[in-house]
């Protein structure tokens, strides 16, 4: 009787480690976007855009995309020793924050359908992998405007 108790127990808590191990808490993650502009471009064909997405939620998500009525196309850059790159996504952990800023990972608004300047606002749509997408309109800000 004693090792059959032990055998119960020692399964029941094997199934509680492997719950633990597989769950994600069930939690849903909660994302807000904020601080978010983009610098009056130099150039009528690109432009950058700085925002910063926060998660308070239990769970953690990615950026897929971002969409834009002025752009043809919106890149997602990372800046690696001086060097911009593109990727694919950016993750957005759970109870953190995903900064995108100037001289670090930032977006690319490229193939502008027109040069917009400070005092516009414009459109844009980001995407992720759990939650709905969020939508917002950025103001255009001064070329050298960092955001503080």
């Amino acid at each position: 009787m004693r090792r059959a108790a032990r055998a119960a127990a020692g399964l029941a808590l094997a199934l509680t480690v492997l719950t633990a191990c597989s769950s994600d808490g069930g939690g849903e993650p909660e994302l807000t976007a904020a601080g978010a502009y983009i610098p009056e471009p130099i150039t009528a064909d690109m432009a950058g855009g700085f925002l910063v997405i926060e998660n308070t939620g239990d769970a953690d998500d990615t950026l897929t995309s971002v969409h834009s009525d002025l752009a043809e196309s919106v890149e997602m850059h990372e800046t690696v020793d001086n060097a911009m790159r593109p990727v694919d996504s950016f993750p957005v952990p759970a109870g953190g924050r995903l900064s995108l800023e100037r001289g670090g990972s930032h977006l690319m608004l490229l193939g502008l359908s027109h040069q917009p300047l400070e005092g516009e606002s414009v459109s844009l749509e980001l995407r992720f992998e759990k939650s709905e997408p969020i939508t917002l309109d950025v103001p255009v800000q001064a070329t050298t405007y960092t955001g503080e």
